[in-house]
């Protein structure tokens, strides 16, 4: 009995050795043509077929290493995590991608016509351009998302957002820190901009079609050259100071400002019931204008994030990539406001 399984399993591997070779050739021009090929974050249908036979245990496994590996498994898009200073990490824009992060913030300077990150002007460095570290990793990523910085993103339309008015269509923000002479910078900034203007979020005066990425200046914003501007590829950050003119929408997407001094430090338990008050009437009126809000020189701790989450501050500002999306991932519970 024995020698007849051993023919028969024989048998069986001589028959798949010559169908193998038969149609390898085929199976390669098939590759070629298959998305997933080309898509290395992809996962063929052919796995799930695959793995159907597998025990459970070994099931499991597998797909506990998919989700450690991928991305786009191991976590959904944080869509109020902003990375702060971004390029000081040790692989800027990736760390804070592997982290899922939807905004990130470089600082540049015009040096020799060159757009250069850094954070002080003497750290510049020729190979560290804003198009090498952000614009173009960020357009190979997109391409091969189908139109997406994550692919999430093609089919939830609510993105997340703690309030549906406020940037309602923001997918990624790049946020970009005029550091040199504003309108100088913007000079030089434009034409690199409509290089990527396939992925790029595109306003007008009375507009807004969402892209993949949105630019938003910052630091030395070139109000008046933006704002004249029939159609541009991006929009600037607004101070607290904005929200009383309310200005348009399509100019001011986000308003960005210091906690201090406008608020006072935060206290070891949270925010005092001054500031609290305060808080909520900003975020009131920033998202009564359909604006998203951020606030930068706040701590990097959990009782900061615990506030701003809960009560509704659209963007949390952080260095700690890492400490911020574990937060992110299991974030309290929503509370009454009293």
């Amino acid at each position: 009995m024995s020698d007849d399984r051993d023919k028969a399993f024989a048998d069986h591997r001589r028959k798949s050795l010559r169908s193998g070779i038969s149609t390898r050739n085929e199976r390669r021009e098939q590759l070629w043509k298959d998305p997933c090929f080309c898509n290395p974050n992809a996962i063929h249908p052919s796995i799930f077929r695959t793995t159907l036979g597998l025990k459970p245990v070994l099931l499991l496994v597998m797909l506990m290493t998919l989700a450690l590996f991928s991305p786009a498994l191991a976590a959904q898009p944080l869509t109020r995590a902003h990375a702060h200073n971004d390029y000081e990490h040790k692989r800027p824009l990736l760390d804070a991608l592997d982290q899922a992060f939807c905004s990130v913030e470089a600082d540049i300077y015009l040096v020799t016509n060159q757009l250069l990150v850094a954070h002080n002007l003497r750290d510049v460095k020729p190979e560290r351009t804003l198009e090498k570290l952000y614009l173009d990793p960020l357009r190979e990523r997109v391409r091969a998302n189908r139109g997406h910085v994550y692919t999430e993103f093609a089919t939830n339309t609510a993105l997340g957002r703690p309030m549906s008015a406020a940037g309602s269509g923001i997918e990624f923000t790049l946020l970009i820190d005029l550091k040199t002479g504003g309108e100088e910078t913007y000079r030089a900034l434009r034409p690199v901009l409509s290089k990527y203007a396939e992925m790029l979020t595109r306003f007008t005066p009375t507009s807004t079609i969402p892209g993949a990425v949105t630019v938003i200046l910052t630091g030395n914003r070139p109000v008046q050259m933006v704002a004249v501007e029939p159609e541009r590829l991006c929009a600037l950050d607004g101070r607290l100071s904005d929200l009383d003119a309310n200005q348009s929408v399509h100019l001011f997407p986000l308003v960005s400002e210091s906690w201090s001094p406008t608020f006072r430090k935060f206290e070891a338990d949270g925010l005092s019931d001054a500031d609290r008050t305060k808080l909520r009437q900003l975020i009131s009126k920033t998202h009564g204008q359909g604006r998203r809000l951020r606030f930068w020189g706040v701590p990097d701790q959990l009782v900061v994030w615990r506030e701003f989450y809960s009560e509704g501050v659209d963007m949390l500002n952080t260095d700690d990539l890492p400490g911020l999306a574990a937060f992110l991932q299991s974030p309290p519970k929503p509370q009454s406001k009293q």
